[in-house]
């Protein structure tokens, strides 16, 4: 099994995992869950630092040892102020194409915003609209979902 599809399964698993929690909060063993999948530890991290990002609505905490563990908590935007306070803490002043995605996803998935509008406006912050110079890109579509989401905000949630 290739290490995409290993990931996408893990992920999968996990989220499937924190619909079923009824507080949106898991915790695991990393060893038993790479036991479970047949797969290393490092594999659970990687899936954990790449798919379970604040950007994309989820916090991990962990602690190491013999009784470590894994919490993944969904973040919930009940509240105008929480997606404020969210969007300003992970979007800052500069945000990649992947970045942005997982935002996207976490605004859907809160039903803030359409899978539709959601794809339209990945569409709108591409790569392509502007010089070879990704940092400036980065930059722009920052400052262009600032205002996005600022003017979503004046609309009740």
């Amino acid at each position: 099994m290739s290490l995409a599809s290993m990931s996408e399964i893990i992920e999968n698993y996990l989220k499937n995992l924190l619909e079923q929690a009824r507080n949106g909060v898991i915790e695991i063993q990393r060893n038993e869950l790479a036991q479970n999948f047949e797969c290393v530890p490092s594999q659970i991290n990687y899936v954990l630092g790449t798919r379970f990002t604040p950007v994309q609505g989820y916090l991990v905490e962990t602690r190491r040892g013999g009784g470590g563990y894994i919490r993944i908590v969904r973040l919930r935007i009940n509240t105008k102020e929480n997606l404020q306070n969210l969007l300003e803490e992970t979007i800052g002043d500069s945000i990649n194409k992947k970045q942005l995605e997982g935002i996207m996803e976490l605004l859907v998935r809160e039903e803030i915003l359409t899978k539709r509008e959601a794809i339209i406006l990945i569409n709108v912050f591409n790569d392509t609209l502007v010089s070879e110079n990704l940092k400036d890109m980065d930059k722009l579509r920052a400052h262009m979902l600032h205002i996005a989401i600022s003017s979503a905000l004046r609309i009740d949630l």
